[in-house]
This record gives C-alpha cells, structure tokens and sequence, in this order.
C-alpha cells in the first residue's frame, strides 16, 4: 500500500510541478585520433539537454592509414552527459553503442563504450565552440581496443 502512495505521490508531483524547459544542440566537430597514428575525425551529435543531464546521438569517422597500419572506425554511440547549467558548459559524458573498424578492407563490427568531457563556450547568440575528448572501450576483436579522439566543432544550440 506504502508503495502505491509513493508511485501516486510522485506522479502528482511530475504533472502538477512547474515545466523545465528542454534545449536541443547539434555539433559538426574536426578533430583527430592519436590511436595508434595521429589520423583526421570527423562527425556530428544531436542532443537535447534539460538544465543538468541531457542525452546525445554521436556518428563519428576516423580516417585509415594504411601505411602506418592505422585503422579506420566508424562509430555510433548513444550517450548520458551531465553538465554545468552555465553559459560556458562543462560536461562529463559516457555511453555506449556500435563500431566499425576497417584497415585494408579486413575489419570487426562490434559494440562499445565511451567516456569523456570537455566544454561548450559561447561565442554569438546560440553558436557555441565545443571542444571534447573521448576514450573508447571496443569489444570483439579489435586491432586497437582503447582508441582515443579529441576533436572541435561548431555547436548550434536551440
């Protein structure tokens, strides 16, 4: 009986509580991947942020060196981010999601983890410069299973 009490409790609550207005963000981000050679990144996140916690969609890209023996990966990850509710944001963020990694056409698709943080520094209106660095947990059989890649980029908040 206690137990329905507090489920109905915190359901009035939710309905009956004032609104916290939800913010979206887009990032096209450069960067690199020193793992195992220094290689370009690419991507884009879409996410949407309440005041501290907010969730995000990541496709990135890591270029192959074939002659350094350095594989492309391919990622997707789903992450979790907690940040500072300040116009310059700080946030911590992990997750997880699917990767593929390719070098001279042999590869491993698998899944995978991620943490990292970094900042979003406001410049004109809602543009914002986005710097962040990530640390990869790949599962399978990888050739390089704690890739790393730090990377900038445009962010869009609206």
């Amino acid at each position: 009986m206690a137990h329905r009490f507090l489920i109905a409790l915190f359901t009035a609550a939710a309905l009956v509580g004032p609104a916290v207005p939800a913010h979206a963000d887009i990032t096209a981000f450069l960067g690199f991947s020193p793992t195992p050679e220094t290689r370009a990144a690419r991507g884009f996140s879409a996410g949407v942020n309440l005041v501290i916690f907010g969730f995000e969609f990541e496709y990135a890209n890591t270029a192959e060196d074939r002659v350094k023996g350095a594989p492309s990966l391919t990622t997707g990850m789903i992450n979790g981010l907690v940040q500072t509710p300040t116009s310059t944001q700080f946030y911590l963020t992990a997750g997880g999601g699917f990767f593929r990694e390719r070098l001279a056409g042999e590869g491993e698709t698998h899944v995978g983890t991620n943490i990292g943080g970094g900042v979003k520094l406001s410049l004109v209106g809602p543009l914002r410069l986005r710097l962040d660095y990530r640390v990869f947990n790949l599962r399978g059989s990888p050739l390089y299973s704690n890739p790393q890649r730090f990377y900038a980029g445009a962010n869009l908040a609206f």
